[in-house]
């Protein structure tokens, strides 16, 4: 196994029989050797490739403009970048950290549809020309700041069926999108397209179906207004696990008949999309310390009266809700703890083993800071 490093993280280049759990646990074992056990990950970028694959075999038509939101871990937009993927920015700092590995601007898509003044000049300033927008406040502000935009319109979406929905908050009805376009028309602002998404965690792929339909009844509405519409953004929400409820490929199946009916090769329209999770979520594992343990026995009483102790032992670790966890605030994700071997030494201890097995928990020590 090669390592070498650069100033922001360090690379191991794995020879023939080594995995990204054989660099996991050789971390680990420099680590406890140390007082320094702060969290840390590691990242397999040979995942990132292999899902890159498996994204072109499966959608072929549709380019990944990769969420930067979800990890902007600099080894993730770098690999990436090299792969030719674009990229669905939300912020000023987001575009000043894709451009500065060398990212053109026409493959970033300024993808929020409420962005302060100061931002969207500066993605002008950039030359950043593509974004978002799903309101009157929004079109206005950018015609006043950004004349050479070239804005993507954010349709609403039925996301009943997602874990996590955003059309509560971002999206512009059917009704509305034939205003917003008159609004555009009058101030001279270049519509160039639609994008959607379908809520995070997803479960209905027919939900993609019926966003594909709905944002063809948009282009046809801005063909009639004169707008020469050509990109299709249709959003997150790919599946990046296998332990999904659904599936990546249950995704992509229904997804490209829809593209064909509605947008097919000859229309002449390009096909993006915002995977975040996709790429990340299986690249990516967290070590962490149990730097506390607490035994928390209660007194319970049984079916025929009598008395017993339950005990439950709390295990503390040196991340969480306001750090790596965050997701499970935000993002209704759920944690698998896998215990490594800073715990398998506790296992030498006679004591240890011989106590019995307990129900027990993990607990976020960040959560008190």
């Amino acid at each position: 196994m090669n390592t070498f490093s650069n100033e922001e993280f360090d690379f191991s280049f794995l020879e023939e029989g080594f995995t990204a759990r054989d660099v996991l646990e050789q971390k680990i074992n420099e680590v406890s050797l140390s007082d320094d056990k702060d969290a840390f990950y590691v990242a397999d970028l040979g995942d990132i490739v292999k899902k890159h694959v498996r994204w072109f075999k499966a959608l072929p038509r549709v380019t990944p403009f990769y969420a930067v939101k979800c990890n902007d871990s600099k080894a993730i937009v770098k690999t990436l970048s090299i792969l030719g993927a674009g990229f669905d920015c939300a912020s000023k700092t987001e575009i000043q950290l894709v451009q500065s590995i060398g990212v053109p601007p026409e493959r970033i898509i300024y993808a929020n549809p409420c962005k302060q003044v100061s931002q969207i000049k500066y993605a002008a300033n950039s030359g950043v020309e593509k974004m978002t927008f799903d309101s009157e406040v929004e079109l206005m502000k950018v015609a006043r700041n950004h004349p050479n935009a070239k804005l993507v319109l954010r349709i609403a979406t039925n996301d009943s069926e997602a874990v996590c929905q955003l059309s509560a908050k971002f999206g512009a009805t059917l009704e509305t999108c034939r205003i917003l376009l008159e609004l555009a028309k009058e101030l001279n602002v270049n519509i160039i397209g639609v994008c959607f998404h379908v809520g995070k965690k997803c479960t209905d792929p027919q939900t993609f179906v019926n966003a594909i339909s709905d944002a063809r009844y948009v282009f046809d509405m801005g063909a009639e207004l004169g707008f020469n519409m050509r990109l299709l953004d249709i959003g997150g929400a790919f599946p990046g696990t296998e332990d999904m409820k659904l599936k990546f490929e249950e995704v992509t199946s229904v997804i490209n008949p829809a593209l064909d009916k509605y947008f097919p090769v000859d229309s002449g329209v390009q096909i993006i999309a915002e995977p975040g999770r996709y790429y990340a979520a299986s690249a990516f594992t967290l070590a962490v310390n149990i730097i506390a343990k607490k035994v928390v026995v209660a007194k319970q009483t049984g079916s025929d009266g009598d008395s017993f102790c339950d005990k439950t032992i709390m295990y503390y670790v040196n991340d969480g809700v306001y750090g790596s966890f965050n997701c499970i605030l935000h993002q209704h994700a759920h944690v698998k703890p896998v215990v490594q071997k800073v715990l398998r030494a506790c296992a030498r201890s006679q004591r240890w083993t011989a106590q019995r097995r307990c129900e027990s928990s993990l607990r976020k020590a960040a959560q008190a800071q």
